[in-house]
């Protein structure tokens, strides 16, 4: 019941705000729609902990300790952007920007999304896993093209071009699955994408066929989390869409599509019996993070230079998953979570940022410390924070990944350090003066919604210092399933 509750609740949500989304209320709905979720998610988080895995409607949904974790951490992120964007599409509709019925076309969108993402990390089917990621898709797109100009209207198309290519690939992979499934589930073909059922008879799959299937998995799914040489729709979509969807593309849509490629890495490790899936992460995430830093020099635009954060952040944790083994999969999972949480608090006050400068271009941005301290404190102890400065959780989670690739990948170790020690140097050359430049730029007309900013920054700060013992062994739990 609490499965089909958060399932249910975004949709519904989605419905109401299609048709009420251009009233003054439809802020406050859309929020209340999300902390409806949030309650219903705490509720399935406590079942599956006392009661352990869950399959429910004929075993087409599964839940377990990997993706209960990353259904938690979606809900929670997707209700404190829902109270971010009030105040700051507000301010939108008021210079002009938007329209009730484009503010209509958001907040539907906006649940229509989450539902895909629910729907995504809820389904044992990895059919229905990817026609999540498709609806995914579609509805991201309209959100990137919000603004209806020509660079957002560019960069959505580039978006729903390059994604739906690689949803194509992940297709082709499925199908290479269900074809070496049903082979070997025989009378079972009609529940052979069901993950449960693969991962049971894994040992017996096809081989070369799971191996080649991996390979158009990783690419197809792979395009939406960013993974270089795939991520060029990324920096666009981050910088021409509301900064709302920014939050919500860098904190939720990458998991959820790189969840999709680790459950295909635990089946195809298990057929082929070699760590060539694995290998195959490290090279792409070492490259991503390597890419993602040095672009972050060339950036002039707030919202572009932290989209070429998150490809290298993601790179980071593909990496890690790549590794394998308890204390990789523990740091890619903690690093999910820290990276959520910061890069999502760091598009917020961007946002703010850039409405109080009237402009995205780093180069008039000035003084935010002056003008509003919070947006100012925050974008720094943002920023530090995903530079892996201590105390923060980045710090912790890129230790663990660095003194584990200089224990079993000692060659991998600088090039981590070059993409660690780049991508320290460009952010904060540029946020620096930013945030303690000159400026007498106005105050905005409504208060920034500032607070999720400070409560995400907190939480990253506790899991720096502190990770309570209940979130350890859920992680602990969850790097086991994985692989370790």
């Amino acid at each position: 019941m609490d499965l089909l509750t958060v399932l249910a609740l975004p949709l519904l949500g989605a419905l109401l705000l299609a048709w009420f989304g251009s009233h003054r209320f439809a802020a406050e709905l859309n929020a209340g729609v999300s902390c409806a979720t949030l309650i219903a998610v705490a509720f399935l988080v406590l079942h599956v902990l006392r009661g352990g895995p869950l399959l429910a409607i004929h075993e087409q949904f599964f839940v377990d300790s990997f993706n209960v974790f990353l259904v938690a951490l979606t809900a929670f992120v997707g209700f404190t952007t829902a109270l971010f964007s009030r105040p700051y599409m507000r301010i939108e509709e008021q210079r002009g920007r938007l329209n009730a019925k484009r503010l209509r076309l958001y907040h539907s969108m906006y649940q229509l999304f989450m539902a895909a993402m629910f729907l995504a990390l809820l389904t044992n089917n990895m059919g229905l896993l990817w026609v999540a990621m498709e609806a995914a898709t579609l509805s991201t797109v309209l959100l990137v093209s919000l603004y209806r100009t020509r660079a957002s209207l560019e960069a959505a198309w580039k978006y729903f071009i390059l994604c739906g290519v690689g949803i194509a690939q992940a297709l082709f992979g499925t199908i290479l699955l269900y074809f070496a499934a049903e082979r070997a589930l025989g009378s079972e073909g009609m529940t052979a994408l069901l993950w449960t059922h693969l991962n049971s008879v894994k040992g017996q799959l096809e081989p070369r066929v799971l191996g080649l299937a991996f390979v158009f998995l990783l690419v197809g799914y792979g395009t939406k989390v960013g993974l270089a040489p795939l991520h060029n729709w990324l920096p666009d979509a981050h910088a021409e869409g509301p900064t709302p969807v920014s939050a919500v593309l860098s904190g939720l849509l990458l998991n959820v599509a790189l969840y999709a490629v680790i459950r295909s890495k635990v089946l195809v490790e298990g057929s082929i019996g070699s760590y060539l899936p694995g290998h195959m992460l490290m090279v792409f995430g070492l490259l991503s993070a390597l890419l993602g830093a040095f672009f972050l020099w060339r950036q002039r635009d707030i919202k572009r230079l932290f989209g070429y954060s998150s490809i290298e952040h993601m790179g980071i944790i593909t990496f890690a998953f790549g590794i394998g083994g308890p204390i990789a999969n523990f740091a890619a999972l903690l690093h999910m979570t820290v990276h959520s949480l910061t890069k999502s608090s760091i598009f917020f006050t961007a946002g703010h940022a850039s409405q109080t400068a009237d402009t995205q271009q780093m180069d008039g941005i000035r003084g935010l410390v002056s003008i509003s301290p919070t947006i100012g404190w925050g974008l720094m102890l943002g920023s530090l924070a995903i530079l892996g400065m201590p105390p923060f959780g980045v710090f912790a989670s890129e230790f663990l990944v660095l003194t584990t690739a200089m224990r079993e990948h000692p060659w991998t170790t600088p090039w981590l350090l070059i993409a660690l020690g780049v991508a320290f140097a460009a952010i904060f050359r540029k946020v620096q003066p930013m945030v303690f430049g000159e400026s007498d730029a106005p105050p905005l007309p409504h208060s920034p919604a500032l607070v999720p900013v400070f409560v995400h920054l907190a939480l990253v700060l506790m899991l720096g210092v502190y990770i309570p013992l209940a979130l350890a062994d859920w992680y602990r739990a969850a790097a086991q399933l994985i692989g370790g």
